[in-house]
């Protein structure tokens, strides 16, 4: 596979990168301290139980999180989370369910699927984590309906791993911040991996931040100029 090299250029008073080959993003970290220097710090995803965040992880594809609350709702009343209740509804239940969450078709195979193969561990969320990381990625992206960021924020966020959720949130900071070209998931991952040592409550911390600075300072240009990464600049190694 080629690699990526980004080389600087200066357009309009600001830095920005095209890609070449074989560099990467450097300085990660600083980004990470520059938000950790000025936003919160409390649980980004605080919930009771795990399974809620194997359910959401899911439903939030291709919508807001209102809508989101509004299937998680439902199904704790008629579940409560249980594993066992989920992995025993019937495809037309999870559609009632889940139809706030819209793609609800869609959304009920996979949580199925998802559930189906869970169900194989018992469901024994302990377990699975004990896998390999890039062999359990793999496992989760064999799942009907699961694609590359699902399977991160499920690494993330369920079983306890290190990675970098290159969401659209994410890929549109990065841009502002100098990358030029661009970007989908697998790039920016490609281009900006995390640094050696970081740890699984870092990996929770920095993505979001991510989402929530860019709810705040992505909806225009001039909101933009009101944040503080307005004059971060992204670093390569060539």
């Amino acid at each position: 596979m080629l690699g990526l090299l980004l080389t600087k250029k200066r357009l309009f008073g600001r830095f920005f990168y095209k890609e070449r080959e074989h560099s990467l993003i450097t300085n990660i970290n600083d980004l990470y301290d520059k938000l950790s220097e000025e936003m919160d710090h409390s649980t980004w995803w605080d919930t009771e139980t795990q399974w809620e965040i194997v359910v959401g992880a899911v439903l939030v594809q291709n919508t807001n999180w209102k809508n989101v609350d509004y299937s998680l709702a439902n199904i704790a009343a008629a579940t409560q989370f249980d594993p066992v209740k989920l992995a025993a509804a019937s495809k037309t239940e999870l559609e009632e369910w889940i139809r706030p969450s819209g793609f609800y078709k869609n959304k009920s195979q996979t949580l199925l699927a998802l559930f189906a193969w869970l169900k194989t561990y018992h469901f024994n969320l302990e377990a699975i984590e004990k896998q390999e990381q890039s062999v359990l990625r793999e496992k989760l992206l064999e799942i009907r309906g699961i694609g590359p960021e699902t399977a991160d924020v499920l690494l993330v966020y369920v079983f306890n791993k290190v990675a970098f959720i290159a969401d659209r949130y994410a890929q549109r900071i990065f841009q502002r911040l100098g990358v030029e070209e661009k970007l989908n998931y697998d790039k920016l991952q490609r281009i900006a991996p995390l640094p050696s040592g970081f740890t699984n409550g870092q990996a929770r911390q920095f993505h979001g931040w991510l989402v929530d600075y860019g709810q705040i300072y992505l909806k225009s240009d001039e909101a933009w100029e009101q944040g503080f990464l307005r004059d971060f600049n992204l670093l390569v190694s060539n």
